[in-house]
């Protein structure tokens, strides 16, 4: 399980190899028969059709979805042992969702799902589920992940999935509607390929982002449909049987479910699969200030022209913001035994968008590529005025 403050990453908890087998022979992936030796046939439960006034059928959904979602297996080697005799390496598997994006191969996921405290699983496989009830397992490459937006791309060869590939349509989290119908699929508690119900909760929320304190995901999707560890990078769908987000995290104080699920956006977790497919990696934009979130409370203590925004702390020198005459902060100053930099430009908006701390920032730059052109509004001694900066690409290890 993993932990975010109150936010609870949707991967199911990782397990040693003994109870791994337990749970995937009770899942149907180990082989199983009958007494008399013969193999038990798949059972299939009679769905209902839930339909609401907008004509919004799950079943439905579930039907023409499902083959495209997959169960994410990860294994985690842990080096030799010790304290074994044989000296033979340890192994732990996390259990999570993904599902199919294109007829050659290529799946989505959450990065938290292969990657745990740094470590990328040494071992990837997915699972379908056929018509028939039954399990198909195959094998999948990991080709890249983005920590930072928390999307991972596997790849799975098509010759290899005997029941074929269905690719789910992608959607358009900006048309997002709050109110709207949506389903996640899923296998949430190891419960393969469960369906729940409900409807968007909120739109642009900021994701606490598994890369570290001080990134965020922006634009993320709020719902209530029901998501559990192990939900973590299944597909959320709208009406229209689109995906427009991939399930990440809820909130919780128990760890359980409480009615607060939260998805990446789908146009974030797109941007990422491109970039990854092209270089390996997502090159993220820079603009190559430190800043401090300002509050009501800093706003009065520092006499500031503004009650919201970035208070420049310092400039990065030969950054696009030097480049573009940002201006960093003159002299520090404590408040409440806390140190501020003070004097510098404070940056209220980019394109438009208004811009309420450092973190959410970082998140609307992240969206931009290097080499595009933003406006940035700031405010320097007391007069509001705009200035263009033209995004690099983030150096590594920043």
């Amino acid at each position: 399980m993993k932990v975010r403050s109150f936010l609870v990453g949707l991967v199911g908890g990782v397990v040693g190899t003994v109870l791994v087998f337990v749970v995937l022979f009770l899942l149907g992936f180990a082989d199983v028969t009958r007494d008399d030796g013969a193999t038990p046939t798949p059972t299939r439960t009679t769905t209902s059709v839930v339909q609401d006034e907008d004509g919004f059928w799950a079943a439905r959904i579930y039907e023409q979805s499902r083959r495209g979602v997959v169960m994410v297996v990860s294994t985690f080697s842990a080096g030799e042992d010790t304290f074994n005799p044989f000296g033979q390496a340890q192994e732990s598997q996390g259990l999570g969702s993904g599902f199919v994006i294109s007829e050659d191969g290529y799946i989505l996921t959450n990065a938290h799902v292969v990657e745990d405290q740094g470590q990328r699983a040494s071992r990837v496989d997915v699972v379908f589920k056929d018509d028939d009830g039954t399990s198909e397992r195959v094998d999948a490459e990991l080709v890249g992940l983005d920590l930072e937006s928390d999307v991972a791309v596997l790849k799975v060869d098509p010759e290899n999935v005997e029941g074929g590939l269905t690719p789910l349509p992608l959607g358009d989290s900006e048309e997002v509607a709050v109110g709207e119908p949506v389903v996640a699929i899923g296998n949430p508690l190891g419960f393969d390929f469960s369906v729940t119900t409900g409807v968007v909760s909120a739109v642009d929320r900021s994701l606490e982002s598994p890369a570290g304190p001080g990134y965020i995901i922006p634009n993320g999707i709020q719902t209530d449909a029901a998501i559990n560890q192990g939900n973590s990078g299944g597909p959320l769908i709208n009406s229209a049987g689109e995906v427009i987000g991939i399930n990440e995290q809820i909130v919780s104080q128990s760890g359980g479910n409480q009615g607060l699920g939260f998805a990446v956006p789908i146009n974030t977790a797109k941007r990422s699969f491109e970039q990854i497919r092209e270089f390996g990696e997502v090159r993220y934009a820079w603009i190559g200030i430190q800043g401090q979130t300002i509050t009501s409370d800093m706003s009065q203590a520092f006499d500031l022209p503004v009650e919201s925004g970035v208070l420049v702390a310092s400039v990065v020198p030969d950054s696009p913001a030097a480049k573009a005459g940002i201006r960093g902060g003159t002299r520090e100053e404590s408040v409440q035994g806390q140190i501020f930099v003070v004097g510098g430009d404070v940056i209220t908006e980019v394109d438009g968008k208004s811009v309420p701390s450092m973190e959410e920032l970082i998140g609307i730059i992240d969206q931009y590529d290097p080499g595009d052109k933003v406006e940035l509004t700031i405010v320097r001694d007391g007069k509001t005025q705009t200035v263009d900066v033209t995004l690099e690409q983030r150096p590594s290890g920043m």
